[in-house]
């Protein structure tokens, strides 16, 4: 190996082999850097197998491909990033070890100073003269805004939003390929599996085994800027952090969820968690939900929907069922007088579902209203404000008293989506709906709420959708087509009583989708093996299974391609 040291951290060659990976180790090595594009000429060993090479010698390895005559700030910054991150001291290597030179010289010319870097690559034999206006240019600028430029960053993908998605993706990026740099930004303290809260409102779950500390969950590799995003820069390949900072990116993930739209309905949020006014959709109302169901004795109970999308669009109704079944076995069924507003014109969006769902809103006397949209709440005087639309497209409004009321707030996506370039003309961020790929950026990929497909919007959908994202990220990191493609699948476990489930499965177009053969669970139909699942099964696999990148019955199928 032809080694030629700059400083004590840092040291450039060519090419090395895969087996030099060892002898590397021996001579006191902790990481590699690798600048050569996959495929630059015949038998080059490409940056996975280097990767291999590396973890296999004890090495950390980071892949940063450039073309000599076509370094930009992001490849600059990237080398930063690495020099900052990776143990030292570090070895990094290209064709003959100019371009990892020269990015190093680069890189560090801001803080050591021009001539610095230049002397020190002069003497390791790599003559860089030729960049000194580029150098100086830009020391004069990192002077000028050094602020700014101490607090950037840049990585190979960075994943906003560590939800269900966010997590996900990460782990099944970091599962197909180690040696990622890979940012993910959320604020966070606490991750919340939300599923959960449903059968929190119906006594099941303590709302405490529905949370962790965020910090336990990040996947080991993925560097977490604990902050939240003001904009996004597509042209930029960058976002802006709300504290000003800036990442850099070569692929974005944006899994940033959705926004639950609290103010949209006049009054709620001055009474929500008192006054009998509750939702299942906030971890700290969800157990107030049970209180109110266990304490009422008769009266009238509204349970509300508003207009499509929402996350989990069976929740709305699941606080009905299981308040309607603790009713029910106490007796007070005949006493209390439900009601479900739905602000859409059916109880569920795919028909096959809905005979099963008919006989529990038989068995609870539940009076479904369709095209009635929450308007407003008043909690001192437990009114209820509806506007109805008729089938004319007559709107008449009407108050509601009530006893208790459970909330679906309207859901839009968050404010930075809907203001950035990303979004559609909803709001939603505009990806192709089989590859999950931004339709204007394609190094730009979304999932979860936030993204602008028509699948519904639950967690099992993410966790169909964050292996798929991997796979083709990868590819187009790779400048490879696309292999995995979504297929639109969902799944809505209809907590109908305690004890049975109809486990809703579905693709695009409301086709079924269905995980287990109808001998095992008939998805529609109630099922107490389906109630084992989602209250038994379920909950280990999201915290052991999904966030780990464990990949279990939602493998892609990669003889698919992406349209």
């Amino acid at each position: 190996m032809d080694i030629r040291k700059i400083n004590d951290s840092i040291s450039v060659s060519p090419q090395i082999k895969l087996e030099e990976a060892h002898e590397l180790t021996q001579l006191g090595f902790k990481s590699i850097i690798s600048n050569r594009p996959d495929g630059e000429e015949s038998g080059q060993p490409t940056a996975d197998m280097m990767c291999l090479a590396a973890e296999a010698a004890g090495l950390e390895f980071r892949h940063i491909p450039v073309v000599a005559s076509d370094i930009g700030d992001r490849d600059i910054a990237l080398f930063d990033e690495a020099m900052k991150d990776l143990p030292k001291p570090i070895l990094a290597f290209c064709r003959s070890g100019t371009r990892a030179a020269t990015l190093w010289a680069l890189s560090q010319a801001p803080s050591i100073g021009e001539d610095t870097v230049l002397s020190a690559a002069k003497s390791a034999g790599y003559d860089l003269s030729q960049l000194r206006p580029r150098l100086s240019s830009t020391s004069n600028t990192e002077n000028m805004s050094a602020k700014d430029a101490k607090s950037s960053t840049a990585c190979d993908v960075l994943i906003v939003g560590a939800g269900a998605a966010g997590i996900a993706t990460a782990a099944s990026l970091l599962k197909r390929r180690k040696c990622l740099s890979i940012v993910l930004v959320d604020p966070s303290e606490r991750h919340a599996y939300q599923p959960g809260w449903t059968m929190v409102g119906g006594g099941i779950f303590k709302p405490e085994d529905t949370v962790r500390p965020m910090r336990d969950l990040i996947p080991d590799g993925v560097k977490w800027e604990k902050a939240s995003v003001a904009a996004f820069e597509p042209d930029h390949d960058r976002v802006v952090l709300s504290d000003g900072r800036r990442i850099s990116y070569r692929m974005l993930v944006a899994a940033p969820g959705i926004k639950l739209n609290w103010s949209a309905i006049e009054g709620l949020e001055e009474t929500l968690g008192r006054n009998g006014v509750t939702s299942n959709y906030h971890y700290d109302t969800a157990p107030y939900t049970w209180s109110l169901v266990q304490n009422l004795k008769g009266g009238r109970a509204l349970f509300t929907q508003p207009p499509m999308p929402i996350k989990c669009a069976g929740a709305p109704q699941k606080a009905m069922y299981l308040s309607g079944d603790h009713w029910f076995r106490q007796g007070r069924i005949n006493d209390i007088s439900i009601q479900f507003h739905n602000a859409g014109p059916v109880l569920f969006g795919v028909k096959d579902y809905v005979p099963a769902l008919m006989e529990y809103v038989k068995k609870y006397r539940a009076n479904l209203n369709f095209g009635s949209k929450l308007l407003a709440v008043d909690g001192t005087r437990k009114e209820a404000r509806f506007a109805n639309t008729a089938a004319d497209g007559t709107v008449t409004e009407e108050t509601v008293g009530f006893d208790m009321i459970h909330v679906c707030p309207p859901q839009v996506a968050p404010d930075f989506v809907r203001d950035s370039p990303l979004a559609n003309q909803a709001g939603w961020i505009e990806v192709d709906e089989a590859s999950l790929q931004h339709k204007r950026y394609p190094n730009v990929f979304s999932l979860g709420d936030a993204a602008g497909t028509s699948n519904a919007k639950t967690a099992a959908a993410a966790r169909k959708q964050a292996p798929i994202i991997a796979e083709n990220v990868l590819a187009v990191l790779d400048g490879k087509s696309m292999p995995a493609a979504y297929d639109g699948y969902g799944s809505c476990p209809l907590t109908v009583e305690r004890g049975k489930i109809v486990l809703a499965e579905f693709g695009y177009g409301g086709k079924l989708l269905p995980t287990f053969p109808t001998w095992i669970i008939d998805g529609t139909k109630p099922s107490s093996l389906a109630w084992y699942l989602k209250a038994e099964a379920l909950p280990p696999i999201y915290w052991h299974g999904m966030l780990k990148g464990r990949e279990w019955l939602v493998s892609p199928d990669l003889k698919k391609t992406a349209a």
